[in-house]
């Protein structure tokens, strides 16, 4: 999605952040459709599945809290998670494998960014998983009114897709409307209402835990809320936050864009006002470096600062957005820093 490079200039920055993401390969008129050539379900099947749909959103919607089981959840292990985003996933696994090869590290989270009436793309995620991997999806309501999310007007969409997770046996990252304190984007500041974001929010996870879709772990991403050059500090997050109740992880999103650049400046003001709403584990959700801001220094930096903040990772953007940023780790120092950073963690689990 194109992100605004003049949004710099505002009081609250945010910081600029890649231009070029995608909102998954296929828009809305593009969804999957089977083949003629396969096999019909038979009508009982059909039946069957639709019963247990209408049954999950029947109780869903007598509800006000989030049910079902209890959620599955990844180990909240601190200075452990390394994810990446390479351009051209999730069409294929190709580019993961080459910043596999180039850095040879072994990212556990594979993330990447989905439009609104994408379907969840299970095949990559199997791939994903066979990996040790797992798929974080930031699902992007691009163009919907956010508003009409909780009235149930996207619940057909919505319940396709928890039936695919719920079918899935590996854990899913998913994030809505990413970035959403940021005013880049119509689900966010000054386009959405905060009420509104939170109101569909708990409407997914609810819905989502209603039809047995308990293998996600909820990640609320935000900005970073400091001006790095005014030393204003935007105070809105809390307005955003749709509780502990409906959410697993926080993620930050926050970039180095300057020589001068280090990690407590640059997310300590936004962990900070994170901690006064919850303990949930943070992920860094989407960050990197350029090269003119000292990319090595800048690369242990940011593997230091995750474990000086007891944070539970990282996920690099190795790309360039349309403003000719460019956040791929291509200099041997870069990846010998990258590669020093990630003999340092422990494993989830571990």
């Amino acid at each position: 999605m194109n992100r605004p490079s003049h949004r710099q200039e505002e009081d609250v920055t945010l910081m600029p952040l890649p231009a070029d993401r995608k909102n998954g390969t296929r828009r809305h008129g593009s969804r999957i459709r089977p083949r003629k050539s396969r096999k019909i379900v038979t009508t009982g099947t059909v039946i069957i599945a639709v019963a247990a749909i209408a049954i999950g959103i029947s109780l869903f919607n007598r509800s006000t809290e989030p049910t079902g089981p209890l959620p599955v959840h990844l180990p909240p292990s601190a200075a452990s998670y390394l994810g990446i985003f390479t351009k051209g996933v999730p069409d294929s696994y190709e580019p993961v494998t080459a910043f596999k090869t180039a850095t040879k590290t072994d990212p556990d989270i594979v993330m990447y960014y989905s439009g609104w009436f994408v379907p969840f793309p299970t095949g990559f995620a199997n791939t994903v998983a066979s990996h040790g991997a797992v798929p974080l999806v930031q699902i992007n309501p691009d163009g919907i009114n956010v508003a009409k999310i909780a009235s149930g007007k996207y619940d057909g969409y919505l319940s396709s897709y928890a039936a695919a997770v719920h079918a899935y046996p590996h854990p899913v990252i998913l994030s809505f409307g990413h970035e959403m304190n940021g005013n880049w984007s119509d689900w966010g500041y000054r386009h959405t209402s905060p009420a509104a974001f939170v109101a569909a929010w708990r409407h997914i996870v609810k819905l989502f835990r209603a039809l047995g879709a308990n293998n996600v772990t909820w990640l609320w991403t935000v900005n970073i809320i400091n001006d790095s050059r005014s030393g204003k500090v935007d105070d809105r997050l809390r307005q955003w936050w749709p509780g502990n109740s409906y959410v697993t992880w926080v993620g930050i999103d926050g970039y180095y864009l300057k020589p001068n650049w280090q990690f407590a400046p640059l997310f300590g003001p936004t962990i900070t006002q994170v901690r006064s709403l919850t303990s949930d584990p943070i992920l860094i959700a989407e960050t990197g470096a350029v090269s003119t801001a000292g990319q090595p220094s800048k690369i242990a930096d940011l593997f230091a600062g995750i474990r000086a903040y007891g944070l539970l990772g990282f996920v690099w953007y190795d790309s360039t957005n349309t403003i000719n940023q460019h956040f791929g780790i291509d200099s041997p120092a870069a990846i010998a820093a990258f590669q020093e950073g990630a003999n340092t963690y422990r494993r989830p689990g571990s």
